[in-house]
Protein backbone atom coordinates (compact mmCIF):
# COMPACT_ATOMS: atom_id res chain seq x y z
CA UNK A 1 0.00 0.00 0.00
CA UNK A 2 1.27 3.21 -1.30
CA UNK A 3 0.64 6.30 0.97
CA UNK A 4 -0.24 9.51 -0.44
CA UNK A 5 2.47 12.21 0.50
CA UNK A 6 0.69 15.16 1.87
CA UNK A 7 1.66 18.91 1.64
CA UNK A 8 5.19 19.78 3.23
CA UNK A 9 4.19 22.13 6.08
CA UNK A 10 7.69 24.77 5.45
CA UNK A 11 7.11 26.08 8.51
CA UNK A 12 7.38 23.95 10.78
CA UNK A 13 10.29 21.83 8.36
CA UNK A 14 12.21 25.21 8.93
CA UNK A 15 11.62 24.82 12.94
CA UNK A 16 12.20 21.49 13.18
CA UNK A 17 15.66 21.89 11.25
CA UNK A 18 16.68 24.64 13.49
CA UNK A 19 15.49 22.90 16.82
CA UNK A 20 17.38 19.67 15.92
CA UNK A 21 20.59 21.48 14.50
CA UNK A 22 20.60 23.77 17.90
CA UNK A 23 20.34 20.53 19.63
CA UNK A 24 22.97 18.47 17.56
CA UNK A 25 25.73 21.98 17.59
CA UNK A 26 24.86 21.39 21.16
CA UNK A 27 25.33 17.93 21.77
CA UNK A 28 28.69 18.75 19.67
CA UNK A 29 29.62 20.89 22.13
CA UNK A 30 29.41 18.85 25.51
CA UNK A 31 30.67 15.51 23.50
CA UNK A 32 34.56 16.48 24.64
CA UNK A 33 33.38 16.28 28.38
CA UNK A 34 32.40 12.57 27.60
CA UNK A 35 35.39 11.91 25.99
CA UNK A 36 34.26 12.18 22.18
CA UNK A 37 36.55 14.36 19.82
CA UNK A 38 35.61 18.47 19.76
CA UNK A 39 33.88 18.21 15.85
CA UNK A 40 34.17 21.82 15.43
CA UNK A 41 31.91 22.10 12.28
CA UNK A 42 31.60 25.44 12.15
CA UNK A 43 35.60 25.70 11.70
CA UNK A 44 35.41 22.78 9.22
CA UNK A 45 32.93 24.55 7.12
CA UNK A 46 34.43 28.10 7.20
CA UNK A 47 37.66 26.54 5.66
CA UNK A 48 35.83 24.12 3.59
CA UNK A 49 34.96 27.43 2.33
CA UNK A 50 37.56 29.31 2.08
CA UNK A 51 39.05 26.85 -0.15
CA UNK A 52 36.34 25.81 -2.30
CA UNK A 53 35.06 29.27 -3.70
CA UNK A 54 38.57 30.80 -4.57
CA UNK A 55 39.72 31.11 -0.94
CA UNK A 56 36.18 33.55 0.18
CA UNK A 57 37.18 33.65 4.17
CA UNK A 58 34.11 33.46 5.27
CA UNK A 59 35.26 33.35 8.79
CA UNK A 60 33.82 30.69 11.93
CA UNK A 61 30.56 32.18 12.09
CA UNK A 62 29.77 32.00 8.61
CA UNK A 63 30.72 28.05 8.96
CA UNK A 64 28.47 28.09 11.87
CA UNK A 65 25.54 30.16 9.68
CA UNK A 66 26.39 27.44 7.02
CA UNK A 67 26.14 24.45 9.46
CA UNK A 68 22.56 26.01 10.54
CA UNK A 69 21.64 26.61 7.01
CA UNK A 70 22.15 22.86 5.89
CA UNK A 71 20.29 22.11 9.22
CA UNK A 72 17.15 23.35 7.95
CA UNK A 73 17.65 22.40 4.33
CA UNK A 74 18.27 18.91 5.76
CA UNK A 75 14.89 18.93 7.54
CA UNK A 76 12.92 20.32 4.13
CA UNK A 77 14.14 17.41 2.55
CA UNK A 78 13.16 15.12 4.98
CA UNK A 79 9.69 16.71 5.03
CA UNK A 80 9.27 16.94 1.53
CA UNK A 81 10.61 13.29 0.71
CA UNK A 82 10.72 10.97 3.58
CA UNK A 83 8.95 11.50 6.39
CA UNK A 84 5.74 10.22 4.28
CA UNK A 85 8.21 7.13 3.02
CA UNK A 86 10.18 5.69 5.97
CA UNK A 87 8.22 3.08 8.16
CA UNK A 88 7.40 3.14 11.72
CA UNK A 89 6.76 5.71 14.67
CA UNK A 90 8.29 9.29 14.26
CA UNK A 91 11.44 8.43 16.31
CA UNK A 92 12.00 5.19 14.26
CA UNK A 93 12.02 7.67 11.21
CA UNK A 94 14.17 10.03 12.60
CA UNK A 95 17.11 7.93 14.01
CA UNK A 96 16.77 6.30 10.06
CA UNK A 97 17.16 9.55 8.50
CA UNK A 98 19.73 10.63 10.76
CA UNK A 99 21.97 6.97 10.10
CA UNK A 100 21.74 8.52 6.62
CA UNK A 101 22.61 11.68 6.94
CA UNK A 102 25.88 9.79 8.61
CA UNK A 103 26.32 7.81 6.35
CA UNK A 104 25.88 11.06 3.97
CA UNK A 105 28.59 13.09 5.99
CA UNK A 106 30.95 10.36 5.81
CA UNK A 107 30.98 9.55 2.45
CA UNK A 108 30.79 13.15 0.84
CA UNK A 109 31.18 15.46 3.40
CA UNK A 110 34.47 14.60 5.53
CA UNK A 111 36.37 13.58 2.25
CA UNK A 112 35.39 16.78 1.08
CA UNK A 113 37.45 18.47 4.07
CA UNK A 114 40.20 16.23 3.94
CA UNK A 115 38.70 14.17 7.05
CA UNK A 116 38.94 11.10 4.59
CA UNK A 117 35.78 8.68 4.03
CA UNK A 118 34.37 7.63 7.43
CA UNK A 119 36.83 9.60 9.27
CA UNK A 120 39.77 7.81 8.75
CA UNK A 121 38.66 4.95 10.67
CA UNK A 122 38.87 7.45 14.03
CA UNK A 123 36.27 5.03 16.01
CA UNK A 124 35.79 7.98 18.50
CA UNK A 125 34.95 10.79 15.34
CA UNK A 126 32.96 8.03 14.17
CA UNK A 127 30.96 7.88 17.27
CA UNK A 128 30.27 11.39 17.50
CA UNK A 129 29.26 11.82 14.34
CA UNK A 130 26.88 8.88 14.80
CA UNK A 131 25.36 10.29 18.18
CA UNK A 132 24.61 13.81 16.87
CA UNK A 133 23.41 12.75 13.52
CA UNK A 134 21.22 10.14 15.38
CA UNK A 135 19.85 12.55 17.69
CA UNK A 136 19.26 15.36 14.85
CA UNK A 137 16.95 12.91 13.00
CA UNK A 138 15.19 12.29 16.06
CA UNK A 139 14.84 15.64 16.98
CA UNK A 140 13.74 16.62 13.47
CA UNK A 141 11.52 13.42 12.89
CA UNK A 142 9.39 14.13 16.04
CA UNK A 143 9.02 17.89 15.61
CA UNK A 144 7.73 17.32 12.09
CA UNK A 145 5.25 14.84 13.22
CA UNK A 146 3.66 16.77 16.33
CA UNK A 147 0.38 17.26 15.38
CA UNK A 148 -0.54 21.34 14.99
CA UNK A 149 -2.29 22.75 18.20
CA UNK A 150 -3.56 25.55 15.47
CA UNK A 151 -5.83 23.10 13.84
CA UNK A 152 -7.28 20.17 16.17
CA UNK A 153 -7.57 17.43 14.18
CA UNK A 154 -5.53 17.98 11.42
CA UNK A 155 -4.00 14.52 10.64
CA UNK A 156 -0.26 13.98 10.86
CA UNK A 157 1.95 14.38 7.84
CA UNK A 158 3.10 10.65 7.87
CA UNK A 159 1.02 8.31 6.91
CA UNK A 160 0.93 4.98 9.40
CA UNK A 161 -1.48 7.68 11.45
CA UNK A 162 0.66 7.87 14.81
CA UNK A 163 -0.05 10.54 17.19
CA UNK A 164 1.37 11.56 20.18
CA UNK A 165 -0.63 10.60 23.29
CA UNK A 166 -3.30 13.16 23.92
CA UNK A 167 -5.21 14.53 26.61
CA UNK A 168 -8.15 13.06 27.70
CA UNK A 169 -11.60 15.34 27.42
CA UNK A 170 -13.90 13.33 29.09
Amino acid sequence: MTATPRPVDTMRAVAAGAIGTGVLTALWLVEPAIGLPNIAVGQILSSFMSVSVAHLHVGIAGGWAIHILMGILWALLYAAIFAARLPGSPVARGALYGALLFLVAQIVFMPLVGAGVFSRGDVALLMGSLLGHLVYGIVVAWIYAVPSSAAPGTPPPYPDGATLPQERTS
